[in-house]
């Protein structure tokens, strides 16, 4: 009998999606420990290295939850998910950390879940183009980020250096598109201009014309400066003119404080 994968997760909980085109939406939320980038304006730093233990969210929305050791099988994990009791048609949000920088894990975890009636969702930095074509298969919605470089570093030698994100964004987004439905979430912050984002909106026209590209202030709680509202409607403004489906939406969940 082949073993399961198990995975360094850090936790398992229910909560409103905080970002992207369903926002709202209710969603199980596993978060994957481990990441191989350094955004300045992550709001989960806590995520950057492997955890040590996994926290299971008890019952859904209370915000109480049990602790386990690292690594975690991927049975627990599925019985974690279905502990929350998630709707027939709800969401199972893949996030991190990484998730592509444990593929076999992250396959097995959404094959599973899709198995039981649930909908995929996959939250990822965009740039683990072979981790993503053994995952894409099980995958409803894949939310990628397109990195600005300005804002971030590789965590170690091997990562993907800034000159690459480009390059790797385009290979990442024509895999995605042939699979799933997918978001493109650009962070933005004072300093970014509508030149910074025409590499973005390029690309959705050359690879993804249907893909919806998300514009999302930096938080304020950041290491980097939020843009102001008028820098913000420029911002839209230019990337109306290329893309079709373009739309601002700040992180939701920072103003109801949910996880």
């Amino acid at each position: 009998m082949e073993s399961q994968p198990e995975g360094n997760l850090v936790e398992v909980f229910w909560s409103a999606q905080g970002e992207g085109s369903f926002v709202g939406r209710p969603t199980v939320f596993v978060r994957f420990g481990g990441c191989d980038l350094r955004c300045r304006w992550c709001d989960s730093a806590h995520t950057w290295k492997s955890s040590e233990k996994c926290r299971f969210e008890l019952e859904a929305g209370q915000q109480a939850f049990s602790s386990e050791p690292n690594p975690t099988p991927l049975e627990r994990a599925l019985q974690g998910i279905e502990q929350l009791d998630p709707g027939p048609d709800s969401f199972v949000s893949l996030t991190g950390g990484e998730p592509l920088l444990q593929p076999e894990f992250a396959r097995g975890l959404a094959l599973e879940t899709r198995a039981r009636g649930r909908r995929t969702h996959l939250e990822t930095h965009g740039l683990e183009v072979a981790g993503l074509k053994r995952v894409l298969p099980f995958i409803d919605l894949v939310a990628m980020d397109w990195k600005l470089p300005a804002h971030v570093s590789p965590a170690q030698v091997g990562s993907p250096a800034p000159e690459e994100f480009e390059g790797l964004h385009r290979s990442f987004l024509e895999t995605a598109a042939g699979g799933a439905q997918v978001n493109v979430k650009v962070v933005v912050a004072f300093d970014t201009s509508p030149e910074d984002l025409r590499p973005v909106c390029q690309a959705l026209n050359d690879l993804a014309p249907e893909a919806t590209l998300i514009i999302q202030p930096v938080s304020e709680a950041g290491r980097v400066r939020a843009a102001d509202p008028r820098s913000l409607m420029t911002l839209l403004r230019a990337c109306e003119k290329d893309v079709a489906d373009v739309r601002l939406i700040p992180q939701t969940h920072k103003v109801y404080g949910a996880l």
